[in-house]
């Protein structure tokens, strides 16, 4: 398939680019163009995962920064799986977001101590209908957080990154059919907590 100008694109209508693996060892260079267009090929993705994450926008475009802030800072010391950035990014991403939980819990337990503000009404109403979705998310995410490491690991990458099973296994350094069962697992567990809320 050939572009309005004659040049090759992918079945995405996308001209073909330098792979992943080019780009990093590019980067590790100190090449900002290569670190760029890598940022703009995978930010969408992580912003996503991040969202799934932590459960609000503000969070995951901070998430989204410090993930690719990490990358520039590590890019010499990345390793790909399957020639895709992506895993990695997702491995920052999360380690960052559990970093971020725990002191967001630290912050939560001394806002507990602070008095009760006076509260006023407002449209409340429509915000809280808005935040439901939210809310639900991340009452899914904090028992994510309570699973067992792999089973977390797996949901995480899987379920949450939208990585696929070989990828995620090859990452873990386990067998596919391990990441399944940790998946299905985590599953079993994530369903019968929600049912007991």
């Amino acid at each position: 398939m050939t572009g309005t100008v004659g040049v090759p694109v992918d079945s995405c209508g996308s001209p073909p680019g330098r792979s992943d693996t080019e780009l990093w060892r590019t980067a590790a260079g100190g090449d900002h163009g290569a670190f760029t267009e890598l940022f703009e090929r995978h930010v969408q993705s992580v912003w996503n995962h991040a969202y799934r994450l932590t459960g609000s926008w503000a969070s995951a475009e901070d998430l989204t920064s410090a993930t690719f802030l990490t990358a520039w800072r590590r890019r010499a010391e990345i390793t790909l799986i399957r020639d895709s950035a992506l895993p990695w990014l997702y491995t920052v991403a999360g380690n960052l977001a559990r970093s971020e939980h725990r002191g967001s819990g630290r912050r939560l337990r001394l806002a507990r101590r602070l008095p009760e503000p006076r509260s006023v009404s407002d449209h409340a109403d429509t915000v809280v209908d808005q935040l439901d979705g939210e809310d639900r998310l991340r009452q899914v995410l904090a028992l994510v957080a309570k699973l067992p490491k792999s089973q977390r690991q797996a949901v995480e990458l899987c379920l949450l990154g939208e990585l696929s099973v070989p990828d995620a296994a090859e990452l873990l350094g386990v067998a596919e059919v391990t990441v399944r069962a940790h998946i299905s697992r985590a599953r079993v567990r994530l369903r019968a907590a929600l049912e007991e809320k």
